[in-house]
C-alpha cells in the first residue's frame, strides 16, 4: 500500500498557513438529544465559524436538506456543503491534511468508529466524511489501516507527533497492535519520525461521551521544540496528579530534532465541576490557530485572560479571540475538536 510520506508528503503544524477550516454543523443525533439541545449546540458551534471565518475561508459539512436551517446560524461568509452527517466533530471525522514541497496537498483518511465503537455513537455516514472532504478539496488521498481521529495527535511540523496510549492502543481502536506498529504507521502517513507517548488524557474524558484521552485537550505544539500544557492547580480535582504526571513526561522528552521540550503551562479555569457535580475538563490547550488569529475557548472565567495572555506570547503575530466554548465542552469536546485545518501548499 502507498503511503505519503515516501513520497514527500507530511503534515504540517497547525499554524502553517491555511487554505480553509473546515466544520460540520450540529444535526439531530444522540449527542445533540432535544431541540433545545441542538439549538444551543448550533449557536455555540456558529459563534466559532463566524469567528474563523473572517481570518480566513471556512467550509461546513452539514446534513442533507440542512443548509437552510444552518444559514440561520452562521454568517454568509461560511459556505455550506450537503453531505450525510452523523455527529458534528469535524476534527475527529475529517481527513488530515498533507503537503509536500512541490506546491501539492493530500488528505489521509483514519478508519473512524466512532471513538471506539461507543455505545452511543453513530457513524454510518461520518466513517465516510474524510474521503467526502478530500473529493471536495481535490486532493490526493490516502486511507490508513489506523483506527485514529484528529483529535489523538498533534505534531510541531518537524518530525515530532504527541499521543496518547489509551487512544491509539486502547481497547475498540487498535489494541492489537504493539506500540511500534502504531508509531511505525503515523510516521509512514504523518512525514513524522518520532512519537511522543503519554499515559492517558484527562479524567472526564473518559465518561460516558468522551474520547478516552485525545491529546488536544491535554497538551499541544506551540512552536517547534515548545508545547503548551494543561495543568489543574486545585488539589481537589482529579486531574491534578494527571497533569502533574503528563508535564513530568513531557518535560523529559526530546523531539524529533532531539531538542528537550519546554513545556509552558496554561492553568485549568477556576470551575471545578458542572451543573451535575461532575468534574470538568474545561481547558485552554483546545484551541485552534488560524491565519492571524487563535481562536481560544473561553469559560467565562477569571483564568481567561491568564491563557489569552499567555498564547498571546506564544503567537506573537496573532490575534487572540476568546469565543465561549461551555456548550462545546457539555457535549464532549472544544473549539479544536470540531475544527480541521487545510493547509496551503
Amino acid at each position: 500500500m502507498t503511503t505519503p510520506a515516501p513520497l514527500g508528503f507530511r503534515m504540517p503544524a497547525e499554524w502553517h498557513p491555511h487554505e480553509r477550516t473546515w466544520m460540520a454543523f450540529p444535526t439531530d443525533n444522540p449527542t445533540f438529544d432535544t431541540p433545545e439541545h441542538l439549538h444551543a449546540a448550533r449557536e455555540a458551534w456558529a459563534r466559532v465559524a463566524n469567528t474563523i471565518v473572517r481570518y480566513e475561508p471556512v467550509t461546513m459539512i452539514v446534513n442533507i436538506g440542512e443548509a437552510e436551517a444552518a444559514r440561520r446560524y452562521v454568517s454568509t461568509g461560511v459556505e455550506l456543503v450537503e453531505r450525510p452527517l452523523d455527529d458534528a466533530w469535524m476534527r475527529d471525522i475529517g481527513p488530515t491534511f498533507l503537503i509536500d514541497g512541490k506546491g501539492e496537498t493530500a488528505a489521509v483518511g483514519w478508519v473512524f468508529n466512532g471513538w471506539g465503537a461507543q455505545s452511543w455513537a453513530r457513524w454510518d455516514n461520518d466513517q465516510h466524511i474524510a474521503e467526502r472532504i478530500t473529493e471536495l478539496a481535490g486532493v490526493r488521498r490516502f486511507a490508513s489501516e489506523l483506527i485514529n481521529e484528529g483529535g489523538g495527535i498533534h505534531v510541531d511540523g518537524e518530525g515530532t507527533v504527541l499521543v496518547t496510549e489509551t487512544v491509539q492502543l486502547g481497547e475498540g481502536r487498535n489494541s492489537g497492535w504493539t506500540k511500534e506498529a502504531v508509531e511505525a504507521e503515523l510516521h509512514a502517513e504523518l512525514g513524522t519520525t518520532k512519537a511522543i507517548w503519554v499515559p492517558r488524557g484527562l479524567t472526564r474524558d473518559y465518561d460516558e461521551f468522551g474520547t478516552r484521552g485525545h491529546i488536544d485537550i491535554v497538551a499541544s505544539f506551540v512552536r517547534p521544540g515548545t508545547v503548551v500544557a494543561h495543568v489543574q492547580p486545585d488539589p481537589a480535582h482529579p486531574d491534578h496528579e494527571v497533569c502533574k504526571e503528563i508535564t513530568a513526561i513531557l518535560r523529559a522528552s526530546t523531539d524529533a530534532a532531539g531538542r528537550r521540550l519546554e513545556v509552558i503551562e496554561l492553568p485549568a479555569p477556576t470551575v471545578l465541576t458542572d451543573e451535575d457535580g461532575e468534574p470538568v475538563d474545561y481547558s485552554y490547550v483546545n484551541h485552534y490557530v488560524a491565519n492571524g488569529a487563535v481562536i481560544l475557548c473561553a469559560f467565562d472565567d477569571p483564568r481567561d485572560q491568564v491563557a489569552a495572555s499567555i498564547l498571546g506570547e506564544a503567537y506573537p503575530d496573532r490575534k487572540v479571540e476568546l469565543v465561549d466554548a461551555r456548550e462545546i465542552f457539555a457535549n464532549g469536546g472544544g473549539i479544536h475538536c470540531i475544527t480541521q485545518q487545510q493547509p496551503r501548499a
